[in-house]
C-alpha cells in the first residue's frame, strides 16, 4: 500500500508552490535552508508548523524519485 505524499499542491495554496502537508510552508524553503548548509533542527526553528518526521518524510520520497529507474 503507497503511503499518502507529505508534499502538496493545491492551488489554493500559494498559487500552487508544492507545500508540506497540513502547512503553508514550502518545499522549496527546505531545500534553500540545505543549499545554505543549515541543520534540520535550524529549519525546524525557523517553521514549526513543520514537524521533524514530515520533513523527513519529504526527504525519503525525494530519494526515492531519484533514485527510481528512468
Amino acid at each position: 500500500m503507497e503511503r499518502e505524499s507529505v508534499i502538496v499542491s493545491d492551488p489554493e495554496i500559494l498559487g500552487g508552490t508544492p507545500c508540506f502537508r497540513w502547512t503553508r510552508v514550502p518545499v522549496d524553503s527546505w531545500t534553500d535552508h540545505l543549499e545554505a548548509g543549515d541543520t534540520l533542527d535550524e529549519f525546524l526553528d525557523n517553521f514549526p508548523s513543520v514537524t521533524r518526521e514530515v520533513a523527513i518524510a519529504a526527504l525519503e520520497e525525494a530519494k526515492a524519485l531519484l533514485a527510481s529507474p528512468r
